[in-house]
């Protein structure tokens, strides 16, 4: 394809994706009032448990609208995420060899359902973190807080917990790709589980010991599960670079 033809198939790709996440966007805004009830929902938690006044506030005029807006299109392009993601593969598909292009759809296949279930796990522990984090405000003062730096926590606890699902399939990435041995995968396993339960106990009260393990559990089957099909990977290569080395020998 020469370059013109190369930047209409780049403006197809991005008109679909652009108008899938418009589409998104609508679907968002309509669930956007239940949306914004389920994260209001752990501040009512959090003013009946620690027994204080706890409310979300919007110090502007603007600021309701603009946080329906945030709602629609956080909503919008994790809804849409399989459709972008494809046009994003449609338009590198052409130039990838036939063995990159089955790595990239195994990586694709294996890191969108993660990636999902990773942000409904940091969803679960959500609640967790707000009651943990508030509780360290003296007793007898007031949490407001602003909705706009609430939405934005909620969606960086979300997301670092959906990338921290994906992180096993970047491993398989970097180990097909001759960058990471399986063996040293698996050395690292005590540094592994040691990061996985700090981060399981930062997300999770001292006091809720079965959201960490509901947290920590399947990350730690992700890490070995990793592990493992590198650890297949690696055999499958050493023996064809000894049927390599027979062959070159006869």
């Amino acid at each position: 394809m020469s370059l013109g033809a190369h930047l209409i198939e780049l403006r197809k790709r991005l008109f679909i994706a652009a108008l899938a996440i418009v589409v998104g966007m609508i679907a968002g805004y309509i669930v956007s009032d239940w949306v914004l009830a389920a994260l209001i929902r752990p501040i009512s938690e959090l003013a009946a448990e620690q027994g204080r006044n706890a409310s979300l506030n919007f110090t502007d005029v603007s600021s309701a609208f603009d946080l329906r807006i945030q709602i629609a299109f956080t909503v919008g392009v994790v809804v849409s995420s399989p459709v972008w993601l494809y046009q994003l593969w449609a338009f590198v598909m052409p130039g990838l060899k036939k063995t990159e292009k089955r790595y990239a759809v195994g990586f694709l296949a294996a890191a969108v359902p993660l990636f999902l279930a990773g942000c409904a796990a940091g969803w679960f522990v959500l609640p967790h973190m707000v009651t943990l984090l508030t509780g360290f405000a003296p007793e007898g003062t007031t949490a407001l807080l602003t909705a706009r730096s609430y939405f934005d926590f909620v969606l960086k606890l979300v997301l670092a917990i959906g990338i921290a699902f994906v992180l096993p399939v970047f491993l398989v990435l970097l180990n097909f790709a001759g960058v990471l041995s399986a063996a040293a995968i698996l050395k690292s396993w005590r540094i592994a589980i040691l990061a996985i339960t700090l981060f399981t106990a930062i997300a999770t009260p001292a006091a809720d010991v079965m959201s960490m393990f509901l947290l920590a559990i399947p990350m730690v089957l992700l890490y070995f599960t990793a592990a493992g099909i590198a650890w297949l990977h690696d055999r499958r290569a050493r023996r064809a670079a000894e049927r390599f080395d027979v062959e070159l020998a006869v």
